[in-house]
């Protein structure tokens, strides 16, 4: 099973562009396993581990957030890129 952390490594190993980076979407997989994952915890079932892979898209979901908003900004100013 892939986590949300190895999707996110293998997209940015393959050099997205700043436009892929803005348009990137988790896989169908990930999202329902997100999905499952927070109808456990809204019903007090997560174990341990699942707790801990919550956490992980949690984590995964903020980084993914501030390269979005990088990609945004270079986007917006591409004279100002290094």
């Amino acid at each position: 099973m892939m986590k949300a952390y190895d999707e996110l490594l293998d997209f940015l190993t393959s050099a997205p562009t700043p436009e892929q980076i803005v348009t990137f979407s988790p896989s169908r997989h990930t999202r329902l396993r997100l999905n499952e994952l927070l109808r456990r915890k809204r019903a007090g079932l997560l174990s341990a581990e699942e707790f801990a892979e919550l956490d992980e898209f949690n984590r995964v979901e903020q980084m993914m957030r501030r390269l979005i908003s990088r990609a945004r900004q270079k986007l917006a100013h591409p004279a100002q890129q290094a």
